[in-house]
């Protein structure tokens, strides 16, 4: 499933291109996704201009304006879902289910599992993050309020493994299942150890592991899953610099233990017991 780093980098290689853009006319050939594709969308949008392009979470927020008309397009990725470029003529594939057709092309969801999201909240920017499907998320790791002070009062509360509770995204939004264990491997923080018998100062370690690993794959493009791909068709690459995500059984990069995998809610979860804690 695309996490926060695959979405950042796809709103990044979308913005240049959708920023300013006139939105021309709708394409919808699946009723429904994982909510039903609002149809009001094909006599809405076009005559639009598209502002920006923005994230929460793991989901992108469209912005669109037109005399009388402003709201966001909330589109989620689903698990194997992607928007991509294509000519306006180009004929749809089996997974092709909507289009926002542009000027000169059209940007185009493909879901093969349908569990994506394109619905619309209608008001200023602002008002987006106040849809039910966003209005419970948690903190963005990688902005300014992700601090200890903000998330150690809850967070120090809790008697469950950490792993679990940091992929939280009513805590925390975007920690995916490879994030979570790469941030606890880099902070020295075992999965297993209960976040109530975690320090105030080993917190501070964690925050600071969890910025810089969502940075690191933000940077290498995201990790590609399956079949995964960005909005011009790349593979991200941050999976082959994992330290313990998807090594069982080979050596820890940094102390030379063995790398285990166990399960967790229902997820793999990948550490090194000799120097995770």
């Amino acid at each position: 499933m695309p996490e926060l780093p695959e979405v950042e980098v796809c709103r990044r290689g979308l913005a240049p291109e959708l920023e300013g853009a006139l939105i021309e006319g709708v394409v919808i050939r699946a009723p429904k996704l994982r909510h039903e594709i609002p149809r009001a969308l094909i006599e809405l949008l076009p005559g639009c201009h598209i502002v920006a392009v923005r994230r929460r979470g793991k989901y992108l927020l469209i912005d669109c304006q037109r005399e009388g008309i402003e709201g966001s397009l909330i589109i989620h990725l689903g698990m194997s879902g992607n928007l991509r470029f294509v000519g306006r003529d180009l004929p749809p594939a089996k997974h092709d289910h909507f289009d926002l057709v542009l000027t000169g092309q059209s940007l185009r969801l493909a879901d093969p599992r349908r569990f994506g999201v394109v619905l619309w909240q209608p008001g200023p920017p602002a008002a987006a993050e106040l849809h039910p499907l966003l209005a419970t998320q948690g903190i963005e790791p990688l902005s300014d309020d992700f601090t200890v002070n903000r998330i150690f009062p809850s967070i120090s509360k809790r008697s469950g493994p950490i792993k679990p509770i940091i992929m939280d995204s009513h805590l925390v939004v975007g920690i995916g299942n490879i994030y979570a264990s790469e941030s606890l491997f880099r902070a020295g923080i075992s999965p297993l150890r209960a976040a109530n018998r975690i320090s105030r100062a080993r917190y501070e370690l964690l925050v600071a592991a969890i910025r810089q690993t969502l940075s690191d794959a933000i940077a290498a493009g995201g990790s590609s899953i399956r079949d995964y791909v960005h909005s011009d068709g790349s593979a991200g690459w941050f999976q082959i610099q994992a330290g313990v995500y998807d090594r069982a059984g080979q050596p820890c990069l940094r102390c030379g233990g063995v790398v285990r995998q166990i399960r967790q809610a229902g997820r793999s979860t990948y550490y090194c017991a000799g120097c995770q804690h």
